[in-house]
Formats: structure tokens, C-alpha cells, sequence
């Protein structure tokens, strides 16, 4: 029987959070573990797991070792959420509706946190039984994290608070910001599939791009009840982003550019390719 996306996403997300629940960081009397295991039980989308999976199952491959693959992306994804919310940088009270790392354990256990949830990412990798493509994905997983990837974005995205930002800086900033660690997990997903780790980058790229775009309108138009967070951060914070940098109604036509370039991207895979489909249109018109 044909499962249905909906059925589908939720099959994937359990598998997600068991496997993240069953991750032991330390005792509980250790603040750093604690802070940790909160920040990575507080909910969140799953969208880089998911995509690692889904890519891995497209191509008939290693489940578990993609579920593997995909955890490890999410740690580090989580990891950029407790540093992106501090003072320092968006100063950020909330995230999915709850107070952020820093504002439950303070400022220095959150950086701890954060730096201990990147290197908890590796030890997830450590655990592949398959070595030669568990160091084939921290390859990939070292230059999505670092100064290539996110950590360069993110000082993108810092120095266009002070400067003028045009197109290709938004590029710089989202293709490492948010577009690398989406890459990272479907390029998990490929390894898993027994496929080159670049198989599903058109896909992954123009689909990091569309979700950044989609948060950046719903910074505008969104539901803070809905989002988690609160909305017009970007704006207080003089933050480039594909709205104040293009215009509402341009923003709107690029998601809808890139959601089709994604589309078109996996139509090699025929029948095997929905759910990849189906999720690059439900993150279009996504409300959180």
C-alpha cells in the first residue's frame, strides 16, 4: 500500500527523535550535558535528517547508516541554533517556543553547548560500522561546518549588518548559512544510497536556498505563535535577507524559482523521487 507524504514525513521524524533520544551525552548533574540534550529535544522540523533518509531510501540504500549521517547533521545544526541565538550575534530569546540555551543555562554554558553538540556530531559518525564511508562523510560534514560552509556564512552574514548588501552577497551568506548543512545531509544520503555524495546537489542547494527564502517572508508574514520565535528579529538587526535585499514580491518569485529548479533536479528519479518532490513543495508554502 502507498504510503502518503504526511504518513511518510511522521514515519521519518520517529525514527529521527528515538535516535536522538538514545543519544547519552553524560550524567545529569553535568550542566554542558544538560544543556545539550535540551537544546536537541526541543523539536524543530527534522528537515536535515529527513532529507538524508528520503535521499538514501530515493536510491534503495543503508537506511540506518542515512539516519546515522542525518543525526549528526541536525547535532551540528543545533549546535549554529544555541551560537546563532546569543547576544552577541541575533540575541535571541526563544527558539520553537522555548527559552533559548543562554537564556535557560546561561551565556557560557550555551557557547559549551554548542561547541560540545559540533564534536557530539563526530562521535555519531565514529559509530558507522562502514569506515571508508563514515570518513567519506566527515569530509563532507568538515567543510559543510566550517569556514566554507556555516561558519563562513555566518561571518557573511555579520558583516553585511554594517555594509550594503546586494545578491551575491545573500549568496554568500545562505549557501554556507543554511544551504551547506542541507547539502551535507543529502550528500549522506547519497553515500548511503552507494552514489557519488554530489548525486543530489542541484536538489539540495536550490531546496537550502528556497527554505532560507521561505523564513526570510515568513520574518514578514508569519505567526509567532506558529514560528516559535519572534517575527521582524531580521529587520531589528539590520540582517540582509532575501526581503530586504529584493523586495517582497521578488523574494516570493525566487522561492518559487528555486522550488522549481529542486523539482526539476530529481525527475531522473521517476517514481522513486516523490516524497523528495513532495517535501521541496511543502517547505514552499510551509507556516513555521
Amino acid at each position: 500500500m502507498k504510503i502518503s507524504f504526511d504518513s511518510q514525513l511522521k514515519q521519518y521524524r520517529a525514527m529521527i527523535n528515538e535516535y536522538l533520544e538514545s543519544v547519552e551525552f553524560d550524567s545529569d548533574d553535568n550542566i554542558v550535558a544538560r544543556a545539550m540534550a535540551y537544546s536537541i529535544a526541543s523539536g524543530g522540523k527534522r528537515i536535515r535528517p529527513t532529507i538524508a533518509i528520503a535521499c538514501a531510501d530515493a536510491l534503495d540504500g543503508d537506511r540506518e547508516m542515512a539516519l546515522a549521517f542525518g543525526c549528526a547533521v541536525e547535532m551540528i545544526h543545533t549546535s549554529t541554533l544555541i551560537h546563532d541565538d546569543l547576544p552577541c550575534m541575533d540575541n535571541d530569546d526563544l527558539r520553537r517556543g522555548k527559552p533559548s540555551c543562554h537564556k535557560k543555562f546561561g551565556e557560557a554554558y550555551a557557547v559549551l553547548a554548542g561547541d560540545a553538540l559540533l564534536i557530539a556530531a563526530y562521535d555519531i559518525i565514529a559509530k558507522v560500522e562502514d569506515e571508508k564511508k563514515a570518513m567519506e562523510f566527515v569530509k563532507v560534514l568538515s567543510e559543510a561546518s566550517g569556514v566554507r560552509g556555516v561558519g563562513g556564512g555566518q561571518g557573511y552574514d555579520i558583516a553585511a549588518e554594517t555594509t550594503s548588501a546586494d545578491y551575491d552577497m545573500l549568496m554568500k551568506i545562505h549557501s554556507g548559512k543554511t544551504a551547506a548543512l542541507i547539502l551535507a545531509a543529502a550528500r549522506g544520503g547519497a553515500i548511503a544510497g552507494g552514489e557519488r555524495p554530489d548525486f543530489f546537489k542541484e536538489y539540495a542547494l536550490s531546496l537550502g536556498l528556497a527554505f532560507q527564502i521561505r523564513d526570510d517572508i515568513l520574518d514578514f508574514e508569519g505567526n509567532e505563535e506558529k514560528l516559535g520565535k519572534r517575527t521582524g528579529v531580521d529587520v531589528a538587526n539590520n540582517k540582509a535577507t532575501f526581503v530586504t535585499v529584493l523586495g517582497m514580491q521578488s523574494a516570493k518569485a525566487a522561492l518559487e524559482r528555486e522550488t522549481d529548479r529542486a523539482l526539476e533536479s530529481i525527475q531522473k528519479l521517476g517514481d522513486k523521487g516523490e516524497f523528495l518532490r513532495s517535501l521541496a513543495l511543502h517547505l514552499r508554502t510551509r507556516d513555521n
